[in-house]
């Protein structure tokens, strides 16, 4: 995982936390934070990239969470993202978790691929997509 510290994040996107997100113990659920990275990957391509997510031709290849501190019920979480180097057809995305006072609640990496649906296979990143995110 990288290094929070020596991260700029070139995007962040906040929501509350639900009352469904929370666990038995009181704080929010580790598998909930799956679904607070594919938000703020929804909110990156709809507002960077100009495109809705659930109407792009990609997969999540893979998703690494490193915990560091829970997330109570009533926070506001922010989720930071930055795209460190595009790929051909990969794009990678680094993420910092915080809760309302800052702290940093996890970070975490996923690689996004660019997927042809009819070919069964990945693809180049279109061009208009790798000049928003480079521009970014």
């Amino acid at each position: 995982m990288t290094d929070e510290a020596e991260t700029e994040y070139e995007f962040e996107t906040e929501f509350r936390v639900r009352f469904r997100d929370i666990d038995a113990m009181g704080h929010v659920n580790n598998a909930v934070y799956a679904t607070y990275l594919e938000q703020a990957r929804a909110d990156y391509f709809r507002e960077v990239v100009g495109e809705s997510l659930s109407e792009v031709g990609s997969v999540l290849a893979s998703i690494a969470i490193e915990f560091r501190a829970p997330v109570e019920g009533d926070d506001v979480v922010t989720v930071a993202l930055t795209i460190p180097e595009l790929g051909t057809a990969s794009i990678p995305m680094h993420y910092e978790i915080r809760r309302e006072d800052g702290t940093v609640a996890a970070t975490a990496e996923t690689v996004q691929v660019v997927y042809d649906r009819e070919a069964g296979e990945s693809k180049p990143i279109p061009d208009a997509w790798r000049e928003a995110i480079e521009s970014a």
